[in-house]
């Protein structure tokens, strides 16, 4: 029932400075061969972000058989030690790779060299448009199309622009499918890159909408002044 003129909307934002495209270099050991198609989770590993998914997929991969891809894992949380010996007493050391937390100008550069952005959480409606996370902002400024598993506004806009693959939650064997589709489509993952990175540009640059927050403020603080004839 608030005034809808009275209500401004600011996004979360993208770093267009620091998470870029062009970043792209060749990566170490640690992210599998140079030729693997890398997929990359980054932030908290906790149980709001239901990463069982990623390793539920995984385990498909490797009964399919599937070699050359690998799934990057960046940060800490509570749940993160129990990933990781749920991978290893599974045998997916050859499609995981585990990272502790990076400072942004590292993350950044490795985030570039990626092939696409897993966008995790765990299937609770209340996530569906009350989260807005960090991760999926990095992704589409460096350019990654986003791979996303649960429905909401992040899906609805990855589906309105084109800039990655949304597929249904707690749904092991299209999380599969949608990595090899990506994997598999070499040219149709860089435009999906290139929209996304145009998505960061003209909706979510963080000098824009930092200008709209500052002048919403001040407008605000100035209608406030006159009001009370200071």
């Amino acid at each position: 029932g608030y005034p809808e003129e009275r209500v401004t909307m600011v996004p979360n934002a993208c770093d267009l400075d620091l998470f870029r495209p062009e970043l792209r270099a060749p990566l170490d050991a640690r992210f599998g061969a140079p030729d693997d198609f890398r997929a990359i989770f980054t932030g908290a590993h906790g149980k709001a972000n239901g990463l069982d998914a990623v390793l539920d997929a995984a385990v498909v991969l490797k009964r399919r058989g599937v070699r050359g891809v690998r799934l990057v894992f960046i940060g800490k949380g509570g749940e993160k030690p129990r990933l990781m010996q749920r991978a290893a007493e599974q045998g997916l050391g050859d499609v995981v790779t585990w990272l502790d937390a990076v400072p942004k100008q590292e993350l950044a550069a490795i985030v570039a060299g990626m092939d696409a952005g897993l966008m995790v959480l765990r299937n609770l409606p209340d996530f569906y448009y009350g989260t807005s996370p960090n991760k999926f902002f990095d992704y589409i400024a460096a350019g990654l199309p986003v791979l996303n598993n649960y429905p909401g506004w992040l899906a609805e806009i990855i589906a309105e622009h084109r800039c990655g693959i949304a597929i249904p939650p707690d749904d092991a064997e299209a999380f599969a499918d949608a990595l090899l589709k990506l994997r598999d489509d070499p040219a149709g993952r860089a435009e999906m890159g290139r929209r996304a990175r145009r998505l960061a540009e003209t909706q979510f640059d963080r000098r824009q909408l930092g200008e709209r927050w500052v002048n919403v403020l001040e407008k605000e603080g100035t209608k406030g002044l006159r009001d009370t004839g200071t």
